[in-house]
């Protein structure tokens, strides 16, 4: 999990002017870990665009495909903490490699042995985890070859893989019609695997790898309160972001009565508003302060998933879903302005905890839509309590705020 970066040689002189970028790294591990994390974040909301039809299959409740959709979720934020350990131990290129062979093996025998049970999409949620835990592998694979002037474009273009999730979205309910859900599996593995010989070949360990660090080491921030604030408050960003990438085919499917192939084109345009606008959450916290940006995000989060909930059309819903996601994408950048700022020198530790604070949030969101239209016969009650959710998170940043500004120690806005 640690991204310490690449100084080239041990005690040399700092350079008399500023490398570019393209020549201050290593540019095959770069594009190796932005296509090795976009695959990986494609398979991982793999069951989302596929729930309408599996769910048809095996005769699922509400509540089963809401936790069907939830599980890769979850076992991807707990499975963070796993890879992290691994980065520090055997390099980020081999934690990437075994972690790629488990999601393809997986997916390979999920195709040959067929799925027929509710039990069955569980454990595929669970091996699809190792897929969403790619983020504590990839971003240290490419930003511990950058120095500090040129970490924020390299993890920024790594990060940029997130956006796999909208080829799920696309391409996944149209094969599905076309050869069936359960071949879509099989084809995944296509893909992957043409992505992990890439991988194999252009991704190279950094030199200089910090010492791996002792176990206990990992747990030492969850002692600093402002730790569990940054995991809360990343818990409504990317847990919104995530939750919905993989609850919307539902939602659009059952809500509206829309084809599985449809449903996964209004998926795809909502994610891939979220996803474009990362970057842009992170440059407008730099402007304007990581905690005012999430001010903002937040209350317009709120009342746009309120709106949600008594959205009486498709155009209405699909609007407002497009705004929550641009929020919710841009909370995203705003938290990991923050991070750095509090937690420099445990920066690596940072990112898996609070990326795993994410992905539960994510779980919450996904399971309890579920359960909302189980109890309810309505989608609405999940939708209002994320958005109460994320009113409190804004009260969170109103508490804390004027703390942070008074003792962080930086030059960058809080």
């Amino acid at each position: 999990m640690a991204t310490a970066y690449w100084d080239r040689e041990a005690g040399d002189e700092a350079p008399a002017a500023a490398t570019s970028f393209w020549k201050a790294g290593h540019a095959p591990t770069l594009i190796a870990a932005f296509l090795y994390f976009d695959l990986a974040f494609m398979v991982w909301v793999l069951l989302g665009p596929l729930a309408p039809m599996i769910s048809q299959t095996l005769a699922l409740t509400p509540a089963e495909k809401g936790l069907m959709v939830a599980t890769p979720t979850l076992a991807g934020a707990l499975l963070r903490v796993v890879n992290g350990l691994l980065v520090d131990r055997i390099g980020p290129k081999l934690s990437g490699a075994i972690s790629q062979l488990i999601v393809i093996a997986g997916l390979f025998t999920a195709w040959v042995a067929g799925i027929d049970s509710f039990a069955g999409t569980l454990a595929l949620g669970v091996i699809l985890g190792f897929a969403g835990a790619s983020f504590a592998i990839a971003l240290p694979l490419a930003s511990r070859w950058y120095p500090p002037e040129h970490q924020g474009k390299a993890m920024g273009l790594a990060g940029m893989g997130n956006s796999g999730t909208v080829l799920a979205s696309l391409f996944a309910p149209m094969l599905a019609k076309m050869f069936g859900w359960n071949a879509v599996l099989g084809l995944a593995c296509i893909p992957l695997t043409i992505v992990f010989v890439a991988y194999v070949i252009m991704a190279k360990d950094a030199p200089n790898a910090p010492a791996p660090k002792k176990l206990v080491d990992y747990f030492q921030p969850l002692k600093v309160a402002d730790a569990w604030w940054l995991m809360a408050f990343y818990a409504v960003t990317f847990g919104g972001f995530v939750g919905l990438a993989a609850s919307l085919p539902i939602y659009f499917t059952d809500q509206f009565g829309l084809t599985p192939i449809v449903a996964g084109y209004c998926t795809a345009g909502c994610v891939f508003a979220g996803s474009l606008v990362r970057p842009l959450g992170g440059a407008l916290a730099d402007r304007i302060g990581g905690s005012r940006a999430l001010m903002i995000v937040y209350a317009v989060a709120a009342l746009a998933l309120a709106g949600v909930a008594f959205a009486p059309t498709l155009a209405a819903a699909l609007a407002l879903f497009v705004v929550a996601m641009l929020a919710l994408g841009t909370g995203n950048g705003s938290v990991f302005q923050l991070v750095p700022q509090r937690f420099q020198a445990e920066i690596g530790i940072m990112t898996g905890l609070v990326g795993m604070a994410g992905g539960v949030g994510g779980f919450y969101l996904a399971s309890s839509l579920g359960v909302a239209k189980q109890l309810t016969g309505s989608f609405a009650p999940g939708f209002l309590i994320f958005a109460g959710l994320a009113l409190l998170a804004l009260l969170g940043v109103l508490l804390v705020k004027a703390k942070w500004r008074a003792s962080w120690t930086t030059g960058a806005r809080i």
